[in-house]
């Protein structure tokens, strides 16, 4: 594997605030940074500043076509048939709650969902609350099933997830890169299996859905989601260099045509369709688009991918952002193929390194390869907070916690369920990645070094004569 960037990585790096301020940012798992251009963006917004759909204004025509236009961006760029099967919600969680409150009332007595104990949180706790709290009220009996991992390389358990797999199964949710692990999961191989399930669904398929977790796979990895074949494909903009606040939830047309809203009012709305005994909802993708959406955070959003590929194709010009072409999706392949390349470099690196570092133990598989740019380690001893604090003491920032995989956690059974997390993106350096691996060994053999001298002064007291009694003394 090539350790030189296949692109102009010092032109990538101009476009980003955070290398002036010395800032070694290995936390992108979470979030990434935010290019200059789209900050600046929301300003050049302002002239057309007005809402959509409902207004005549010049500017409310031109925030309308735009805020369209981004709809139209997201579906080339993950490979969708259209717009129509874009829904812009908040976040990848939100997203999930979309599917959850769409699809529950279709689930019949006795049937079940799947997913797995590798999940983020927000694929388990939904279909925990529908099964566990809210169905039950309506008298109505739905079992979730969870599918093991491999504990010794954080691969999902295939056979596992089969046999929880049967005619009664309506939906299997899984991620598509753990975001502890860093596992990509065979997706074909899990559309294969929720395919066969038999399962009769209200249109009179056979098989059950597939719901993929993409908030770690999308932003470093070429994503078809016809080619997948999954019914339900979800991801945050803000790990791909957007501002907080944008998510999308893919799915196929006629699952949203014949699934209710989970929001209701404003734009889901057909105009003027309002009557004291009925009311039409609005056409697709604006059905699932209650009330006053987030039209600056879409427009940004989209121009993000439109950013992304300039900078991993043609980093010192502008291709695509801020342009009226449309996206191109070999385009599309060929950078994020370029993302990736980069990111499993950056990832072999820390993988290489950070087993040298005494007392570690890495989660996930050992092949960067076959994992997303992130790896996660405990060190012997170190609680993994305190590890992360250290670390950001020596200016290097992470992040410790159980990363909302608090299933995959308890499963291993660590004592605290934590641990502590470096993740890179395409704009991280070689340099980055040792500085971050130099700064944890500075951590742990300083901690050692403590415990060495403690010791010694423990053991130098421990030898020491008694000392007189003070009535000794005073004779």
């Amino acid at each position: 594997m090539s350790a030189h960037p296949p692109w102009n990585l010092d032109a990538i790096r101009s476009h980003f605030v955070f290398p002036a301020h010395g800032r070694v940012v290995t936390n992108n798992a979470a979030s990434t940074q935010p290019p200059r251009a789209l900050l600046a963006l929301f300003q050049a917004l302002a002239p057309a500043y007005d809402n959509v759909h409902r207004g005549q204004s010049d500017a409310s025509q031109i925030t309308t076509a735009r805020f369209e236009s981004a709809y139209d961006d997201i579906a080339r760029f993950i490979g969708a048939p259209s717009r129509r099967n874009i829904v812009v919600v908040r976040n990848t969680t939100e997203a999930h709650n979309a599917v959850m409150y769409s699809l529950m009332s279709e689930f019949r007595d006795g049937d079940n969902v799947v997913t797995t104990m590798m999940e983020h949180n927000s694929n388990y706790v939904p279909w925990y609350a529908m099964c566990r709290d809210i169905l039950p009220r309506f008298g109505r009996r739905v079992e979730y099933r969870l599918a093991r991992f491999d504990p010794a390389n954080g691969e999902l358990d295939l056979q596992h997830l089969a046999s929880l797999i049967d005619e009664r199964t309506k939906l299997v949710g899984c991620t598509g890169a753990s975001n502890f692990f860093g596992t990509k999961n065979p997706l074909p191989a899990i559309r294969a299996l929720a395919g066969a399930s038999g399962y009769r669904q209200p249109d009179g398929e056979r098989r059950s859905y597939l719901l993929v977790d993409g908030a770690q796979l999308v932003p470093g990895t070429f994503t078809d989601v016809q080619a997948l074949d999954v019914d339900y494909l979800s991801f945050s903009f803000h790990k791909m260099l957007a501002p907080f606040g944008v998510g999308v939830l893919y799915a196929k047309e006629h699952l949203l045509q014949t699934s209710l809203p989970f929001l209701y009012g404003g734009d889901m709305i057909a105009e003027g369709r309002v009557f004291p005994d009925r009311v039409d909802y609005n056409a697709l993708p604006w059905k699932f688009a209650a009330g006053t959406p987030n039209i600056l955070g879409t427009i940004v959003s989209a121009q993000a991918l439109r950013l992304l590929l300039d900078l991993a194709l043609t980093p010192q010009r502008a291709t695509y952002f801020g342009t009226a072409r449309s996206i191109d999706r070999a385009a599309v392949q060929a950078a994020m193929q370029r993302i990736g390349q980069w990111n499993r470099t950056l990832t072999a690196h820390a993988l290489q390194r950070l087993a040298e570092v005494p007392g570690i133990t890495i989660y996930g598989p050992r092949d960067a390869a076959r994992r997303t740019a992130l790896v996660a380690f405990n060190i012997a001893g170190r609680n993994p907070m305190e590890l992360a604090e250290a670390l950001n003491g020596r200016g290097v920032e992470s992040r410790a916690g159980c990363h909302c995989a608090t299933l995959a956690h308890h499963a291993l059974g660590l004592a605290i369920p934590a641990s502590c997390r470096f993740s890179f993106y395409f704009y991280n350096t070689l340099d980055e990645v040792d500085r971050a691996v130099d700064a944890l060994e500075a951590v742990v053999s300083g901690h050692r070094a403590s415990e060495k001298l403690w010791a010694w002064l423990r053991a130098r007291t421990a030898r020491r004569p008694q000392s007189a009694p003070l009535a000794t003394l005073k004779a």
